[in-house]
């Protein structure tokens, strides 16, 4: 009878160490053990991450984090650490995290960008929406060996970078974000509008490059059609393209011009010795002076059809341009405009 009641204790006893363990268990793992009022946090483990990284970024936002270390190790997360984008619903419990986190690439980011006027410029907006850094990224970008098998050079490579959004991993590296805006590059580049550029006889980066200026010149989406047939018409017989951004561009890079704005081009602008100087130099400069918005892509692959050789901006209509058959016209237009900017004290 003795025996029987130290066996009934024993049973009783761990019968309740089982139950204190099973009820530690159960809180570690199916508990909600999130620690913030928002619907979703988000967490970004870095590439060659370890659990102490994955760790420092939970801490904050976790309950108990001791109970997720523990429910951690029993499921060999801390040796599978995967990196990444990931959220973070409120009111998750540990297994849930766990299991979010360490299976997959995480979440897409959405990338987007415009108006990068130089691989640094683009280089540095990228880096604040992927883990790549601007370094490595400039670094991809100019890498000699995918230039010249892709048939880039640093002067027109900008123009492979297509503005608009796209869905990255958060973990993206560089050469992945560079190689796949190549691909978005030939998808944008198909059959229709190579065939809308051979018949303007001009080659994708040749429509870019007369894009970047066609933008720089007008942001009015229903006038860029207008502008860039001018510029066609100028191109097709043979008169330079006069284009006033291409003579800012060339100024901006010496140094008499750095960290000025030229808000009114002169005569002397127009004497400045670059490639890039469309009143010198006949044709399209060497590559884009900006990176432009697809509507002025399209702009010049869709232009408008007409006898326009020349523009001005109109003073009365801001934004917008006074389109010109001949100069004498254009020469009444851009008296018009210079007196407009003389009247608001821009002379330079």
């Amino acid at each position: 009878m003795y025996i029987k009641k130290i066996l009934w204790a024993i049973a009783l006893i761990g019968l309740f160490i089982f139950g204190i363990i099973a009820y530690y268990v159960y809180g570690a793992m199916f508990e909600p053990n999130t620690a913030f009022n928002n619907d979703v946090a988000y967490i970004y483990i870095p590439t060659d991450a370890n659990y102490n990284d994955v760790r420092l970024q939970l801490d904050p936002i976790l309950k108990d984090i001791n109970s997720f270390d523990a429910l951690a190790k029993q499921k060999k997360y801390t040796s599978n650490i995967k990196s990444g984008k990931f959220a973070i619903k409120n009111g998750m419990n540990n297994n849930d995290i766990i299991n979010s986190i360490r299976i997959g690439k995480g979440l897409e980011v959405i990338t987007s960008f415009n108006n990068q006027n130089s691989l640094e410029a683009l280089a540095g907006r990228i880096s604040t929406q992927i883990e790549a850094d601007s370094a490595s990224l400039l670094m991809s970008m100019k890498d000699e060996m995918f230039l010249e098998v892709n048939g880039f050079t640093l002067g027109n490579v900008l123009a492979m970078y297509i503005p608009n959004s796209y869905k990255f991993y958060w973990n993206t590296s560089a050469d992945q974000f560079r190689d796949k805006m190549l691909s978005e590059y030939k998808r944008f580049w198909n059959d229709s509008n190579i065939a809308k550029a051979k018949a303007l006889n001009l080659s994708p980066n040749d429509v870019i490059t007369l894009a970047s200026i066609v933008h720089e010149e007008s942001k009015k989406k229903d006038e860029q059609p207008r502008v860039a047939g001018v510029y066609l018409n100028r191109l097709r017989i043979g008169m330079p393209l006069q284009a006033d951004p291409t003579l800012k561009f060339a100024a901006y890079k010496l140094p008499k011009y750095k960290n000025t704005v030229i808000r009114r081009v002169l005569n002397v602008h127009k004497e400045i010795d670059s490639p890039y100087n469309t009143y010198k130099n006949r044709g399209l400069p060497p590559g884009l002076i900006a990176m432009p918005d697809l509507s002025a892509v399209n702009a010049v692959l869709n232009a408008e059809k007409h006898s326009y050789l020349y523009f001005a901006a109109d003073a009365k209509n801001l934004g917008y341009h006074k389109f010109a058959k001949t100069l004498a016209q254009h020469n009444n237009n851009a008296r018009e405009y210079q007196r407009y900017l003389s009247s608001q004290g821009i002379n330079k």
